[in-house]
């Protein structure tokens, strides 16, 4: 079934709300094996939209609009494809009722304009609003499904999930659509695409979708098929082969983070961790303990952005200060042994660095050095250059400083398992 969603309202053209229905509609419609090749936002004008209903139906078995079913006179979705479809509006004496209660419950006198949004199409099959007033419907108008919804989020998405998707379940059968994310870093987009050039090109089922987010690459791996264990045996054989080739920079799934990977991994293997701050600001720290139950393994982060307090509280030597600077490979080693100290931490990370937009102690913006020091192993200094703005150096740095961390887990966890 090819499906496309319309979006119906001016305010959406005029940037005041983001679309977040078309990506609610196109996961959900994704997870139901229906297949979206178009979206299109239309405003509130009747001409415009009643064009944009004439193109969907000759390209699309399945057409869903959401918004413009308000009690306003620039509420007219319901309208124009009564109007496009031939089809009568009538009052859905349930919703109808819904709405008088509402307004009897609250004592609010009802105008005439709410009873419209009790107007549905003629024979059509009413969704109900648990969350609000207006209706959704859908009819089928010569082989051509057409779902009309409430523009409020709040309205639109149970109505979905709970009537709108099982209803299309009887007409799309039993093929399901069913992805998997995996996620990067460590590597940029035209490099991981080139070291899976042959795999992209050939891909057919399941597909291969590369995308580029803040310092990070995912790929979507996305199968349809009848029988969901099949589905997964070709997913398991496609991420096989990608991670038999970049599997150095694989770190997890989905919606999973670096931050998120990190809490996990020093949970499960008993591994503390501390931080000592320059360039991030706290920034780490911060990121760490927004993640729930990383009080199991985080202790403290210290920000120092002074050289002052480098000596005072993480006892940076001044001689470091003086002979090589604050940004400095020396410096990030001496902090990182300093929170150790201080912590005695299993695991002690530090950054120091420009974040710019000015060069300082004669390093450039994105001159950056991260300190580490794993359980007994000799501490060591990670040298970066990175691009982009004060906060896109900033981002990255903490991404790079996961990735360093949890690459010295899976070094040592495989030390580990060679002693056993």
């Amino acid at each position: 079934m090819k499906a496309e969603v319309i979006a119906v309202g001016s305010e959406l053209l005029l940037g005041q709300i983001a679309n977040t229905n078309g990506q609610f509609l196109s996961q959900q419609l994704a997870k139901a094996g229906v297949d979206v090749f178009y979206h299109s936002v239309v405003g509130d004008n009747a001409t415009r939209l009643q064009e944009t209903l004439e193109i969907a139906s000759k390209r699309s078995e399945l057409i869903i609009l959401t918004g413009g079913l308000g009690p306003t006179k620039d509420d007219l979705t319901k309208e124009v494809v009564a109007s496009f479809l031939h089809k009568e509006l009538v009052i859905d004496e349930v919703a109808l009722e819904q709405i008088v209660s509402f307004f009897e419950k609250r004592n609010l006198p009802m105008t005439e304009n709410n009873r419209k949004q009790a107007l549905v199409l003629k024979e059509a099959t009413i969704f109900q609003n648990h969350y609000g007033m207006a209706p959704g419907m859908a009819t089928i108008h010569q082989g051509v499904t057409y779902v009309l919804l409430p523009g409020p989020p709040r309205e639109m998405r149970p109505m979905v999930t709970e009537q709108v998707i099982p209803f299309l379940s009887s007409h799309v059968g039993d093929v399901q659509i069913i992805s998997r994310v995996l996620r990067f870093f460590g590597i940029g987009e035209s490099k991981l695409e080139t070291e899976l050039e042959d795999l992209i090109d050939g891909q057919s089922n399941p597909t291969i979708a590369p995308l580029a987010s803040e310092g990070e690459v995912t790929l979507r791996l996305t199968v349809k098929h009848h029988d969901e264990t099949q589905a997964a045996l070709l997913l398991d054989e496609t991420e096989r082969k990608i991670r038999e080739r970049v599997g150095h920079y694989f770190y997890g799934y989905d919606e999973t983070s670096l931050m998120e990977k990190l809490v996990s991994c020093l949970t499960k293997t008993g591994l503390s961790l501390a931080s000592a701050e320059s360039l991030t600001g706290g920034l780490f720290g911060a990121r760490i303990t927004n993640i729930p139950g990383a009080s199991a393994c985080f202790l403290a982060a210290i920000t120092t952005y002074t050289n002052d307090m480098k000596q005072s509280w993480l006892n940076v030597p001044p001689h470091v200060l003086e002979q090589h600077g604050a940004v400095s490979p020396e410096c990030a080693i001496a902090m990182a042994q300093g929170v150790k100290k201080l912590t005695k931490a299993d695991v002690t990370i530090s950054f120091t660095g420009v974040a710019g937009p000015s060069p300082s102690e004669g390093k450039e913006p994105g001159t950056v050095f991260i300190g580490l020091c794993f359980r007994d192993d000799e501490p060591e200094a990670i040298t970066l250059q990175l691009s982009g703005s004060r906060e896109q150096i900033r981002e990255r740095t903490l991404k790079h400083g996961c990735q360093q961390i949890l690459n010295r887990i899976k070094r040592w966890n495989e030390r580990s398992n060679d002693k056993v």
